[in-house]
């Protein structure tokens, strides 16, 4: 079964859990209704044009002859008809040919080009993150050369960070650049894990490389940010070669280049921002760029539901609990059931915290300016590591349910289980989104900004309460319950960073970003039920409306169970660390 965009469950989820009505109240003649018709030609692209794709992407993997790469058979044509229909630019900037849509209409198309194909969406995902460095610090001559080029989806971009010598510590980084005395700057040395770093999908790929000059201050201080174009403008070619691909566990289709930049005594780039702020540069894209990770991991966790869905109805086997007929389709099995609804409401989760930080972008824009850029903050490393886990763990669910031909790449449920693997890793580890979260994000704002997302996910709780809605169960007591874990483990963390105990604080970081995770995706589902219980009030309960109304219901009564027992881990089981080395050592 390919992939199909579930374009009316991403408009839903915007409309009643994201708030798309007050992110289109600064967008001028910007409707729903024009979302929606957004939304519809963005999922036909991603099911009938990306999707099939996928497989051959994955069985083709990405060839590496005589320094070029070639991607699969089609994937050409489908960047061409991508960027012909104007989608790489959706969100950038109208001043270069973008369209300006709001950071939530661009990010549920995220979501579905990477549920029709991670390999295939990484490639304007990297494209996005580069425009939006250039937009913010490009100076106005290298905008005007690059700028729309690189929004239309003429040329595409990349991040060349990682050194072999320095994984996520980018102090480490040793790759060097010196004026060449014309405004340029020559660049020297090795990169590894680049994304889309050559391919043949655009003529030119603008590559934004850190690098330090020399008698630049050490660790991160030191660090400048270059644009470094694959060809130059007089069109001849630069100094920097892809010196070879990683064969990877996954995401095949996707070329993940090593880069060589100098081999001939220096590539020529330009400065982005101020010398030894690069940092600064890649900071400003930081929110969003995790934020379209976390996307990813929605996008294969629905691909990886919707397969498992169409399989366990249609293989039959053994007799489920009274059935007439000798053999049953899986899908009636209570214990597969369990399962499949595991999947599809933690995919429903992560996709409302995933769009409520888009939200939040979208408004650090307007009035609330500030308050909704912490508040973005804030919810960022949540979006990225809670919905990329989340995408690993409903991924190996899907091999569960297909059983012995999970483990086969027959059915194509272990291609979801490999590429979802690399969500969790890059963009920064998901242990380093926990201690993000807890070492600079929850003092924001001397605490109130956390405080005040508390107070939301209680009023969700509360609402629940009010609504009275039979259907919800015992929801409303659930997810009290997993906001109040959440609010004592918050405090623990608050105290102890004021006593100056960071170990105490990094030890409890990862169950403390799942616990948040949790109970803030309990009051997304929650949102969603109450629109539709609300809806039932005045004109009967659609199908959808009953599923979203259930959905909620496992959820607080199955998984929101979980946040009594992190709670516990973050306040009382950091003392692992004291004996750590010994029992490690053992």
């Amino acid at each position: 079964m390919s992939y199909r965009a579930p374009v009316a469950e991403i408009a839903y989820t915007l409309r009643h859990v994201a708030g798309l009505e007050q992110v289109l109240g600064g967008t001028g003649d910007l409707g729903a209704d024009d979302v929606e018709a957004v939304l519809e030609e963005a999922g036909r692209l991603a099911s009938e044009v990306i999707a099939p794709l996928d497989r051959a992407g994955d069985r083709h993997g990405t060839p590496f002859r005589d320094g070029s790469v070639t991607t699969a058979p089609g994937w050409q044509a489908a960047y061409r008809g991508f960027v012909e229909g104007g989608w790489n630019g959706i969100g950038a900037t109208p001043d270069f040919g973008g369209q300006g849509l709001p950071h939530l209409v661009s990010a549920a198309c995220t979501e579905m080009w990477n549920g029709a194909s991670i390999a295939f969406g990484l490639c304007p995902l990297l494209t996005a993150g580069g425009i939006e460095a250039l937009t913010a610090h490009g100076s106005a001559e290298l905008k005007e050369r690059y700028l729309g080029r690189l929004i239309s989806g003429e040329w595409t971009a990349t991040m060349n960070l990682t050194e072999p010598q320095a994984g996520s510590d980018l102090s480490a980084l040793r790759t060097r650049a010196e004026p060449a005395g014309d405004g340029s700057y020559r660049i020297t040395g090795a990169k590894i894990y680049i994304t889309y770093g050559e391919h043949d999908l655009s003529d030119n790929i603008v590559h934004l490389v850190l690098a330090r000059l020399k008698d630049a201050p050490a660790g991160t201080r030191g660090i400048s940010l270059f644009l470094v174009p694959k060809v130059l403008p007089d069109g001849t070619r630069n100094d920097l070669r892809c010196s070879g691909i990683e064969h990877k566990l996954g995401i095949h289709g996707s070329p993940t280049c090593s880069m060589a930049f100098g081999d001939a005594g220096g590539a020529t780039g330009w400065l982005i921002g101020e010398e030894n702020r690069g940092l600064a540069c890649m900071f400003t894209m930081m929110n969003s760029a995790r934020l379209n990770v976390g996307l990813q991991g929605v996008g294969a966790a629905e691909a990886a539901t919707q397969r498992a869905v169409a399989y366990a109805r249609e293989r039959r086997q053994g007799k489920a609990p009274g059935a007439t007929e000798a053999s049953s389709p899986i899908v009636a099995h209570p214990d597969v059931q369990r399962m499949l609804i595991t999947m599809r409401a933690y995919t429903a989760a992560a996709r409302g915290i995933c769009y409520l930080t888009a939200a939040a972008l979208d408004a650090a824009h307007g009035p609330e300016g500030q308050r909704a850029h912490d508040r973005a903050s804030l919810l960022t490393p949540v979006a990225k590591a809670f919905a990329t886990d989340i995408a690993n763990e409903v991924a190996s669910l899907g091999v569960q349910v297909h059983g012995g031909m999970g483990f086969v790449e027959e059915t194509g449920a272990a291609q979801h289980m490999r590429d979802a693997r690399i969500l969790a890793i890059y963009e920064g580890t998901n242990g380093i989104q926990a201690m993000d979260l807890v070492g600079r994000k929850l003092a924001l704002n001397g605490g109130e900004t956390v405080r005040a997302q508390i107070a939301s996910m209680r009023g969700a709780a509360e609402a629940l309460l009010k609504d009275g809605n039979p259907g919800f169960g015992h929801a409303a007591a659930r997810l009290r319950s997993a906001v109040e874990s959440l609010d004592r483990a918050t405090s623990f963390q608050l105290r102890a960073a004021a006593s100056n105990r960071p170990e105490a604080a990094l030890a409890g970081a990862t169950p403390y970003l799942r616990l948040f995770g949790l109970a803030q995706g309990g009051a997304c589902l929650a949102r969603a039920a109450l629109a539709s219980s609300a809806a039932g009030k005045t004109g009967g309960v659609s199908g959808a409306d009953a599923g979203r109304i259930a959905l909620l219901r496992f959820y607080a009564e199955n998984l929101l169970t979980a946040a009594g027992g992190l709670e516990e881990s973050v306040i009382a089981g950091g003392g692992f660390v004291d004996g750590a080395m010994a029992a490690l050592d053992a």
